[in-house]
């Protein structure tokens, strides 16, 4: 790699496997962001960069590619190109969105999302896209950077597991989450069809089959069963 480029050479994104791209997408990348200039290569399809980004520097990146939409994460500034998701996870993640939605319509307790950018920390910057959330009542209202990111930690997060997501991957991800003071994150597995419950300090629990997803401690009356999540 050139000058410039050598301390990420060995560097693995935490979260998940990154999108990789081709010199068509490489064309596209802007040579200037909002934090200065900035230089690019590709290494066998991986995007790297010649210093870290800022969430502010996303704004100044393409969302359209050659090859296809792309969303963005920042790993410690370290820029992961994402691929948007498929149609089951994508269908899971709107009926666990829907439903933590509705409860919290219904009893006040706090307000839900989907696909929204979450500012885990910063200096360098950590920017996560969960699939879907909860903030409880307390933290309201939610307090966002200038980009549009919430900074406002979620209490609960829910990730759905991609075919190509290695669980060693989505096991940092989840310590992420939990260092930054998420009390609950869910994954939901469509080639398991379970949905594991991560709490720090705690066992992991793991809800299958027939089960009904519960959350006393952040969602207290909320019940979800499984069957209704993995559908398909």
């Amino acid at each position: 790699m050139a000058a410039g480029f050598s301390e990420f050479e060995a560097w693995t994104p935490a979260a998940f496997a990154p999108r990789l791209l081709t010199v068509e997408d490489f064309a596209l990348l802007p040579d200037e962001l909002p934090s200065g200039p900035i230089r690019y290569e590709l290494d066998n399809g991986r995007l790297v960069t010649d210093r870290l980004l800022t969430v502010d520097d996303l704004a100044g990146l393409p969302t359209e590619l050659p090859t296809g939409p792309v969303e963005y994460e920042l790993d410690n500034g370290r820029l992961v190109p994402m691929s948007p998701p498929g149609y089951p996870h994508g269908n899971i993640q709107l009926r666990i969105g829907s439903r933590l939605l509705a409860y919290a319509e219904s009893t006040g307790t706090g307000e839900a999302s989907v696909e929204t950018g979450v500012l885990l920390w910063q200096d360098p910057d950590r920017l996560v896209g969960p699939d879907a959330m909860f903030i409880a009542a307390a933290k309201l209202p939610a307090k966002t950077n200038n980009s549009g990111y919430l900074e406002t930690i979620p209490d609960l997060v829910v990730e759905v597991r991609s075919k190509n997501d290695d669980p060693s991957m989505i096991a940092a991800k989840v310590a992420d989450y939990l260092k930054a003071g998420v009390q609950v994150v869910w994954v939901a597995d469509p080639s398991d069809r379970t949905v594991s419950v991560h709490r720090a300090g705690r066992d992991v629990e793991t809800f299958r089959g027939d089960d009904v997803l519960t959350c006393e401690d952040v969602l207290p009356g909320f019940r979800l069963p499984l069957a209704t999540v993995f559908a398909l």
